[in-house]
Protein backbone atom coordinates (compact mmCIF):
# COMPACT_ATOMS: atom_id res chain seq x y z
CA UNK A 1 0.00 0.00 0.00
CA UNK A 2 1.70 3.43 -1.18
CA UNK A 3 2.03 6.04 1.02
CA UNK A 4 0.20 9.54 -0.01
CA UNK A 5 2.61 12.33 -0.23
CA UNK A 6 0.71 14.02 3.14
CA UNK A 7 2.00 10.72 4.73
CA UNK A 8 5.71 10.80 3.69
CA UNK A 9 5.53 14.40 4.86
CA UNK A 10 4.22 13.18 8.17
CA UNK A 11 6.97 9.97 7.77
CA UNK A 12 10.06 12.63 7.47
CA UNK A 13 9.13 14.63 10.16
CA UNK A 14 8.36 11.87 12.62
CA UNK A 15 12.07 10.24 11.26
CA UNK A 16 13.24 14.28 12.36
CA UNK A 17 11.66 14.45 15.59
CA UNK A 18 12.84 11.38 16.99
CA UNK A 19 16.45 11.70 16.33
CA UNK A 20 16.51 15.44 17.92
CA UNK A 21 14.60 14.28 20.56
CA UNK A 22 17.19 11.36 21.21
CA UNK A 23 20.01 13.72 21.18
CA UNK A 24 18.04 15.85 23.34
CA UNK A 25 17.43 13.31 26.06
CA UNK A 26 13.92 12.78 25.75
CA UNK A 27 12.07 9.69 24.18
CA UNK A 28 9.28 11.09 21.47
CA UNK A 29 5.97 9.44 21.80
CA UNK A 30 3.53 10.22 19.29
CA UNK A 31 -0.16 8.84 19.80
CA UNK A 32 -1.63 10.18 16.56
CA UNK A 33 -0.59 9.24 13.18
CA UNK A 34 -2.11 7.64 10.36
CA UNK A 35 -3.41 4.45 9.79
CA UNK A 36 -1.29 2.77 7.29
CA UNK A 37 1.76 3.42 10.15
CA UNK A 38 0.31 0.43 11.95
CA UNK A 39 1.28 -1.87 9.00
CA UNK A 40 4.33 -3.83 8.84
CA UNK A 41 6.90 -2.72 6.61
CA UNK A 42 10.19 -2.31 6.01
CA UNK A 43 11.87 1.01 6.14
CA UNK A 44 15.41 3.00 6.45
CA UNK A 45 16.27 6.49 7.43
CA UNK A 46 19.14 8.36 5.11
CA UNK A 47 20.98 11.26 6.84
CA UNK A 48 22.94 13.64 4.04
CA UNK A 49 25.02 16.76 4.92
CA UNK A 50 23.30 20.08 3.49
CA UNK A 51 24.76 21.42 1.42
CA UNK A 52 27.21 18.86 -0.42
CA UNK A 53 24.46 15.87 0.10
CA UNK A 54 27.15 13.61 1.67
CA UNK A 55 26.01 10.36 3.07
CA UNK A 56 25.90 11.29 7.14
CA UNK A 57 23.65 8.20 8.14
CA UNK A 58 22.25 5.38 6.56
CA UNK A 59 20.16 2.28 8.72
CA UNK A 60 17.15 0.95 8.51
CA UNK A 61 14.61 -2.66 8.65
CA UNK A 62 14.60 -4.41 5.35
CA UNK A 63 11.94 -7.14 6.54
CA UNK A 64 8.43 -5.72 7.27
CA UNK A 65 8.69 -7.41 11.11
CA UNK A 66 7.48 -4.53 12.97
CA UNK A 67 4.69 -1.84 12.53
CA UNK A 68 6.36 1.35 10.01
CA UNK A 69 5.75 3.70 13.07
CA UNK A 70 7.86 1.46 14.75
CA UNK A 71 10.92 0.14 12.30
CA UNK A 72 10.91 4.27 11.52
CA UNK A 73 12.08 4.95 15.13
CA UNK A 74 14.33 2.07 14.79
CA UNK A 75 15.71 3.24 11.84
CA UNK A 76 15.99 7.10 12.79
CA UNK A 77 17.69 6.55 15.99
CA UNK A 78 20.00 3.92 14.21
CA UNK A 79 20.70 5.96 11.53
CA UNK A 80 22.31 9.29 13.93
CA UNK A 81 24.03 7.06 16.50
CA UNK A 82 24.67 3.65 15.22
CA UNK A 83 26.45 3.50 11.71
CA UNK A 84 29.85 2.03 11.95
CA UNK A 85 31.04 4.37 9.41
CA UNK A 86 30.55 7.70 10.81
CA UNK A 87 30.48 9.00 14.16
CA UNK A 88 27.14 9.75 15.95
CA UNK A 89 25.43 12.95 14.93
CA UNK A 90 25.21 15.78 17.42
CA UNK A 91 22.27 17.72 17.90
CA UNK A 92 23.70 21.00 16.49
CA UNK A 93 24.88 19.15 13.79
CA UNK A 94 20.92 18.43 12.44
CA UNK A 95 20.83 22.49 11.56
CA UNK A 96 22.79 20.93 8.44
CA UNK A 97 21.42 17.61 7.95
CA UNK A 98 18.68 16.78 5.70
CA UNK A 99 16.39 13.44 6.32
CA UNK A 100 15.64 11.09 4.02
CA UNK A 101 13.27 7.99 4.28
CA UNK A 102 12.48 4.88 2.54
CA UNK A 103 9.67 3.07 2.53
CA UNK A 104 10.13 -0.59 1.45
CA UNK A 105 8.11 -3.67 -0.49
CA UNK A 106 8.91 -7.12 1.14
CA UNK A 107 11.73 -8.36 -0.77
CA UNK A 108 11.34 -11.17 -3.52
CA UNK A 109 14.13 -13.56 -4.40
CA UNK A 110 14.86 -13.33 -8.03
CA UNK A 111 14.89 -16.80 -9.72
CA UNK A 112 17.29 -17.01 -12.44
CA UNK A 113 18.61 -20.05 -14.63
CA UNK A 114 21.80 -18.48 -14.84
CA UNK A 115 23.23 -15.62 -13.16
CA UNK A 116 23.53 -13.31 -15.94
CA UNK A 117 20.07 -13.18 -16.12
CA UNK A 118 20.34 -10.56 -13.75
CA UNK A 119 21.20 -8.19 -15.65
CA UNK A 120 17.91 -7.96 -17.81
CA UNK A 121 15.85 -8.79 -14.77
CA UNK A 122 17.04 -5.76 -12.42
CA UNK A 123 15.92 -2.36 -13.24
CA UNK A 124 17.99 0.65 -12.01
CA UNK A 125 16.25 2.90 -9.91
CA UNK A 126 12.98 0.32 -9.02
CA UNK A 127 14.95 -1.73 -7.91
CA UNK A 128 16.73 -2.22 -4.62
CA UNK A 129 18.90 -5.52 -3.98
CA UNK A 130 19.64 -7.86 -0.87
CA UNK A 131 22.40 -10.57 -1.50
CA UNK A 132 22.73 -13.65 0.52
CA UNK A 133 25.96 -15.74 0.55
CA UNK A 134 25.72 -18.20 3.85
CA UNK A 135 26.96 -15.38 6.72
CA UNK A 136 27.50 -12.63 4.13
CA UNK A 137 24.43 -10.10 3.51
CA UNK A 138 24.12 -6.75 2.06
CA UNK A 139 21.30 -4.09 0.81
CA UNK A 140 21.57 -1.45 -1.47
CA UNK A 141 18.61 1.11 -1.70
CA UNK A 142 17.32 1.63 -5.49
CA UNK A 143 18.32 5.09 -5.32
CA UNK A 144 21.80 4.18 -4.62
CA UNK A 145 23.11 3.39 -7.97
CA UNK A 146 21.03 5.94 -9.91
CA UNK A 147 22.96 8.50 -7.32
CA UNK A 148 26.17 6.98 -8.23
CA UNK A 149 24.74 6.64 -12.09
CA UNK A 150 26.00 2.74 -12.15
CA UNK A 151 24.55 0.02 -14.77
CA UNK A 152 23.05 -3.10 -13.12
CA UNK A 153 26.26 -4.59 -13.35
CA UNK A 154 28.10 -2.26 -11.12
CA UNK A 155 25.18 -2.53 -9.04
CA UNK A 156 25.46 -5.65 -8.36
CA UNK A 157 29.82 -5.45 -7.85
CA UNK A 158 28.86 -2.53 -5.45
CA UNK A 159 26.53 -4.70 -3.55
CA UNK A 160 28.22 -7.19 -3.37
CA UNK A 161 31.20 -5.44 -1.99
CA UNK A 162 28.82 -3.88 0.67
CA UNK A 163 28.15 -7.79 2.22
CA UNK A 164 31.82 -7.85 2.24
CA UNK A 165 32.08 -10.05 -0.90
CA UNK A 166 34.11 -10.53 -3.87
CA UNK A 167 32.52 -7.86 -6.45
CA UNK A 168 31.80 -10.99 -9.22
CA UNK A 169 30.26 -13.00 -6.45
CA UNK A 170 26.92 -12.60 -7.66
CA UNK A 171 28.25 -15.11 -10.68
CA UNK A 172 28.56 -17.85 -8.26
CA UNK A 173 26.13 -20.81 -7.51
CA UNK A 174 24.55 -20.62 -3.97
CA UNK A 175 24.31 -16.68 -4.17
CA UNK A 176 20.79 -15.55 -3.61
CA UNK A 177 19.67 -12.02 -4.59
CA UNK A 178 16.16 -10.46 -3.81
CA UNK A 179 14.82 -7.26 -4.91
CA UNK A 180 12.20 -4.69 -3.56
CA UNK A 181 11.36 -1.26 -4.34
CA UNK A 182 11.02 1.86 -2.37
CA UNK A 183 8.86 4.84 -1.90
CA UNK A 184 11.42 7.83 -0.95
CA UNK A 185 10.59 11.14 0.74
CA UNK A 186 13.36 13.91 1.54
CA UNK A 187 13.32 17.28 2.83
CA UNK A 188 14.57 19.38 0.06
CA UNK A 189 16.52 22.03 2.88
CA UNK A 190 16.90 20.85 6.75
CA UNK A 191 13.26 21.43 7.85
CA UNK A 192 12.19 22.43 4.79
CA UNK A 193 10.23 21.49 2.36
CA UNK A 194 9.50 17.57 1.63
CA UNK A 195 8.80 15.71 -1.44
CA UNK A 196 8.52 12.34 -2.89
CA UNK A 197 12.00 11.49 -4.91
CA UNK A 198 11.31 9.18 -8.11
CA UNK A 199 13.85 7.26 -9.20
CA UNK A 200 12.24 5.11 -11.53
CA UNK A 201 9.82 5.87 -14.21
CA UNK A 202 8.03 2.91 -16.33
Amino acid sequence: MKLTLEEGIFAVKFARNVIESHLSGRDLVVNNYPPKFNEKRGAFVTLHTYPGHDLRGCIGIPEPIMPLIEALKEAAISSAISDPRFPPVTLEEMDNIVVEVSILTAPQLIRVSHPREYLEKIKIGRDGLIIEYGVYRGLLLPQVPVEYNWDVEEYLANLCLKAGLPPDMWLEEGVKIYRFEAQIFEEVEPRGNIVEKITYVE
